[in-house]
Parts: structure tokens; sequence; C-alpha cells
């Protein structure tokens, strides 16, 4: 925007029915049932936009039915994301101190921040909290209460000069999410301690027994029939020209047929 003399001035104001908006903004009527498919391929910046954005009028008394609608995700779909995040961790645990070993320092450096944000992104699943966009992700994170204690332990990970180092300050920070998840009081509890990489010298936390305990305990046969470990469009996607647009992030239907 920029300022003018004259002419016609556009105030960025648009006029729109309930569900006019919402179809445009999000792709679907919320009034209407939500279908699975539907709040998957939604990002979560969109969902917190709608969760957490001002209502100035409420004449119609129809936003505040569909602010509760999108509050948060239905339990399952919750369980499904969590335990793909866990899987994401999983997979990606023991290559910091690998890439470390044979001397790719970068390497090593850039896993780790991969680990951390894959932990941030658990932490506001844990917390039943959209995250939001890039920009405000750290943001965000620090008013969790989780950020307390994991927040001096990534700028440990972050200024650490050597992989064997980084692994020390990761393993607290396995052994906190692991009492997080226990605290949640939704699986039997599973143990903190970390243990070797098979027989190589990369401590990990074995994320996937969390990501497998999680998974059972989900309970509707629709989720139960979702690709396993593929999750929300934020837990596969992270392109801003995708999850900022409701035209390209909807296309993203066909990942769960």
């Amino acid at each position: 925007m920029s300022p003018i003399k004259n002419g016609p001035v556009n105030h960025e104001i648009d006029i729109n029915t309930i569900s006019g908006f919402f179809i445009e903004y999000l792709g679907f009527n919320p009034i209407e049932e939500l279908r699975i498919i539907d709040w998957l391929v939604l990002p979560q910046q969109v969902l917190l936009s709608i969760a957490n954005g001002r209502i100035f009028h409420d004449g119609l008394e129809r936003m505040k039915e569909i602010v509760a609608k999108l509050e948060y995700y239905p339990r399952d779909l919750w369980l499904y994301q969590l335990s793909n995040q866990w899987e994401r961790i999983a997979q990606e645990e023991a290559f910091m101190g690998r890439c470390g070993q044979v001397g790719d320092e970068l390497g090593s450096r850039i896993v780790a921040t991969r680990l951390i944000s894959d932990i941030m992104g658990l932490c506001f699943l844990m917390g039943r909290q959209y995250a939001p966009y890039i920009k405000w992700f750290g943001t965000a994170f620090s008013k969790l209460k989780s950020a307390e204690v994991l927040t001096p332990l990534f700028t440990k990970i972050l200024d650490a000069d050597t992989w064997q180092e980084r692994q020390d300050h990761l393993v607290k920070a396995y052994g906190y999410i692991a009492k997080l998840h226990n605290d949640l009081d939704i699986t039997d509890s599973l143990t903190a301690e970390v243990s070797q990489f098979h027989n190589r010298p990369f401590k990990i936390n074995h994320a996937e027994k969390f990501a497998e305990a999680i998974h059972a305990i989900i309970q509707d046969d629709e989720v139960k029939q979702l690709p396993k470990y593929l999750g929300g469009i934020n837990q596969y996607v992270d392109s801003t020209d995708v999850l900022s647009y409701t035209n390209k992030f909807r296309r993203f239907w066909s990942m769960y047929q």
C-alpha cells in the first residue's frame, strides 16, 4: 500500500457472506460437516488465524459456532498427527551423529536444526496448539510451557562445536519430551532413557516407540485407514506458495486417496 493524493482508495475491505468467505479462505464451508480430509489439508497457520483471530461483530451469531468447531483437531486426528511427528524424529535422530562421525560438521548442524524444529512442532501438538508460519514459529513456541526447559537446550545444541556435545544436549531434550508424552497419559508410560543406535555410538530416543504406541490407540476407522506416517499437510509440505494459497493446498486431497 502507498499513500495517494487523489483518486480511488483501496481500503482492502471485502464484503462477503459467512459461507462465501470461508469457502474462499478454506476451500469448503465449515458450517457443514467437516470431513477428515478437510482437516488434514488445512495448514495450521490457517486454522490458527480462525481459532485466534479477532471478531469485532457477530450479529448473526454464526462465527462463534464456526470458531468453536475449528478450535482444535478432533481427538483421533490429533493422535494421528502426534504419532507422525514422533516418527519424523525417529527417521532422523541418528543422523546428527552420523554426519559428525564422517566429518560433515555442516550436515550435523543441519540435522540438529531439523530435529529442534520437529521437537518444537511436537510440543505444539502435545500442547494442543496450532503452530504459526515460520516468521512467528519461535515467538509462539516461547509462549509454550515446554519452552522454559527446551529453549536453553536448543541454544546449547546450536552453539555446540562437536557432534558429541550436540548429542549430549539433544539427549536431555529427548528425555524431556518423553516426560511430556507420559504426562499426557494417553498411552502406557514409555521409557525416557536413550540407548545406542544399533552398535553405533549414537544415542537416540527410539522415537518410533512413541509413534507406534500413539497410533495404536486411534479409534476412528477412517483415521486408521489414512497413510500411516503421512500426517497433516504441515508435516510433509514446507512451501510458502502452497501453505499460503487455498487453491494450492486444497490440491493435496489426493495424498489421502
